[in-house]
């Protein structure tokens, strides 16, 4: 797979390093302010960029002609605008902390999508890609296990201005393994004299490519409840006579769906958008199931269930976009997909702030809602599959894009690459 193990690497590392940044941000605000809001600010301006830069970083991305500097340069600025944050936040005035964050969360899409829209130039198209989008999707949930354990243990042993100090150096790591990529060897970068995509092309693609449409919107509504899931799951322990306990319901969680990405995220017998609706179904119900559980114990065994559902979710909503994003705004659908995704689980963080006096069974109960609403819009968005691509809503098939998992012939089989 020539350079696709640096980049795990490098995918790893970045992700541990964004990772982190929810709960090392708050935990430094306390540590020299006294207020956890005022981390919760700057952890505001750290994740709002995302959906505004997200079209901007991905045409960028598509239009470079040095993809190896333009790549390699974001993840350095993301991680210097993490290190500038370990040594400003509660030091210097707020309004240079804040344009410091939304300058680094500008640089977040290339974090997600804008690095996995990399894999298509460095893995073959066939089985293996799809075995590529599998250990990406892992890369996520890895992080998401191991970044907020690193954070509290380096905290718990010294403050968390050094927890910062290491997500730094993660995000620096990542930038320099981004540099040894072989980005012009794999075609990379626009070819000369191709036409270029406007800003507004990945979300026309988007819109017009109904399985694109599909998967992100249903994604999208089911982040809204995900965004929700850490807040409710502390004040669900609580109610549970474990105020500590929220930790430990979402490190199952993000246990379950590490396992999940590795195990049924590998399944290829299923159609990717099958695989979607599975996902957000099965971990809806999971999580209703989990919101009248008697203890802690018997909710952290039904939220590592809901996370081994949840699993695939990502790995399948990857091979989508690579299958169905147009080639010139591929990097542009990327982005985007994850740009919409952290928005709305932004917008899931607020809304259930203020519905925090709601009994916690209840708002986990609307959680679960949530997400089968997202596994029955995507049914309802598209509703027909068979052997080969669906049809979109203009005359003729969908085509899969050139460089996606597919081949000539058709979607892959079983039998088949």
């Amino acid at each position: 797979m020539g350079g696709f193990g640096r980049y795990l690497g490098a995918a790893l590392a970045a992700r541990i390093a964004s990772e982190g940044m929810g709960m090392a941000v708050v935990l430094l605000a306390l540590e020299r302010t006294g207020s956890a809001a005022h981390g919760a600010f700057v952890l505001t301006a750290w994740l709002a960029p995302h959906v505004l830069a997200a079209p901007l970083a991905g045409a960028a991305a598509a239009r470079t002609r040095r993809p190896r500097l333009f790549h390699a340069g974001a993840l350095a600025g993301f991680a210097t605008a993490v290190a500038a944050l370990t040594v400003l936040l509660g030091r210097a005035p707020v309004p240079l902390v804040l344009a410091v964050a939304v300058l680094g969360g500008s640089c977040g899409p290339m974090v997600t999508g804008g690095l996995s829209s990399l894999i298509t130039a460095l893995v073959p198209a066939g089985p293996g890609r799809d075995r590529a989008y599998d250990w990406d999707a892992a890369t996520y949930n890895a992080a998401a296990v191991t970044a907020p354990a690193a954070v509290g243990l380096v905290a718990a042993l010294g403050s968390a201005g050094p927890a910062m100090a290491v997500l730094a150096a993660s995000g620096a790591l990542a930038a320099v393994l981004a540099a040894t990529l072989p980005y012009e060897d794999q075609g990379a970068g626009p070819l000369p004299g191709s036409p270029r995509a406007g800003l507004g092309a990945g979300l026309a693609a988007l819109w017009r490519v109904r399985e694109l449409r599909a998967v992100t919107s249903a994604t999208t509504l089911g982040f809204v409840g995900i965004g929700s899931l850490t807040t409710v799951s502390v004040l669900l322990a609580t109610e549970l006579g474990s105020p500590g306990g929220g930790g430990v319901l979402m490190t199952a969680f993000a246990v379950g769906a590490l396992g999940g990405s590795l195990t049924l995220g590998r399944i290829t017998s299923v159609e990717p958008g099958r695989l979607v609706r599975w996902a957000l179904a099965g971990t809806g119900a999971a999580l209703a199931a989990a919101a009248f559980a008697p203890s802690v114990a018997v909710t952290a065994a039904v939220f590592a269930l809901a996370g081994v559902c949840d699993g695939p979710l990502l790995t399948a909503t990857l091979r989508v976009r690579a299958r169905y994003a147009p080639d010139g705004v591929r990097t542009q659908v990327f982005t985007l997909g994850a740009g919409l995704k952290l928005t709305a689980a932004s917008a899931g963080a607020a809304l259930v702030g203020i519905a925090a006096d709601a009994p916690a069974a209840a708002l986990l109960t609307g959680i679960a809602g949530l997400l089968l609403a997202a596994a029955l819009l995507h049914a309802l968005t598209l509703p027909r599959e068979s052997g080969g691509p669906a049809r979109s809503e203009t005359e003729g098939p969908t085509e899969p894009s050139a460089g996606s998992a597919t081949t000539a012939t058709g979607l892959r089989t079983p039998e088949g690459p």
